[in-house]
């Protein structure tokens, strides 16, 4: 069991996007001594985030969104706590179920076809109670811990939704209280988009990663925090390495962003990441460790 000792600050473990990959998570968690043989919590007064991205492509969605939920209450009792992020295929499942084959205009498709398209399992969809809807509904679309601000998504688009945390996740659970089609539409399209902090401007690289830079910047200065944390995007997409290769978090946009997402979906080991402390001068040295 993980205890820490009087006067000491509680640890944060963040975990990439799971997509479903129940074993994959389950054997993090136990290597880094955050759960046991029984799946019980053994974290003691560590906190662990996930990222967002509980379903599709791996076959457990359900399964990974029932421990998360379990662990959840179990973590309190040590001291623990245990929180995960909204990321859009949580969202796209539930719009699935709810809008099924209404079409989407500038597509032409529906949501359940984009759904099964993205990899989306009938057996998670069946394996869906009430529960499970009410608790997604309930997950903030960003947050702040410490001083990290965590994010599902590398986009732009958070700030179209509010000019703080508090308005951003509201506006978001608003949407998913809404039967407007439309409103869902628009949500799912922009929790499309990537590569906001990194850039992709092949011509002239150096500017995309100022601009990158740049714009996190004014994420942190607008949301808080010193470090951006998210997922969302592959990191082998980002570095061209293959999924199997990539065993720790990217740090990237002058030291301002970590990337966590290690692509467990497409062959990546995964891995569970301990924030490491942010020096006063940070991000002007390095803070990479902390990778379990």
């Amino acid at each position: 069991m993980n205890n820490l000792g009087a006067g000491e600050s509680q640890p944060v473990y963040v975990v990439g996007d799971v997509h479903g990959e129940y074993d994959k998570l389950v054997g993090l968690l136990q290597n880094a001594a955050l759960i046991g043989d029984d799946l019980a919590w053994t974290g003691g007064n560590i906190i662990l985030w996930l990222m967002g991205d509980l379903f599709d492509r791996g076959p457990g969605g359900i399964a990974t969104v029932d421990l998360v939920m379990r662990l959840q209450r179990e973590a309190p009792g040590m001291g623990g706590r245990v929180s995960s992020l909204l990321g859009n295929h949580d969202m796209l499942i539930m719009a699935a179920r709810d809008f099924g084959d209404t079409p989407i205009a500038y597509s032409g498709m529906t949501f359940r076809s984009v759904w099964q398209i993205n990899g989306g399992h009938d057996a998670d969809m069946e394996g869906l109670t009430p529960e499970h809807i009410a608790w997604l509904k309930s997950l903030p679309a960003m947050a702040l811990e410490g001083d990290r601000l965590l994010l599902h998504a590398d986009g732009s688009t958070y700030t179209s939704y509010g000019s703080s945390i508090e308005e951003v996740s509201g506006a978001i659970r608003a949407v998913m209280h809404n039967d407007s089609h439309d409103a869902w539409v628009k949500l799912e399209k922009d929790f499309a988009q990537r590569y906001a902090f990194y850039g992709r401007d092949k011509d002239n690289p150096e500017r995309a990663s100022e601009e990158g830079q740049s714009l996190a910047a004014q994420f942190l200065q607008q949301y808080g925090g010193r470090q951006l944390i998210h997922g969302h995007t592959l990191i082998s997409d980002m570095t061209r390495q293959k999924p199997e290769e990539v065993t720790e978090p990217l740090v990237y946009a002058g030291g301002l962003c970590v990337n966590v997402d290690g692509g467990m979906c497409e062959g990546g080991p995964g891995f569970v990441y301990r924030l490491p402390p942010l020096s006063p001068s940070y991000p002007y040295e390095s803070a990479t460790e902390g990778s379990l």
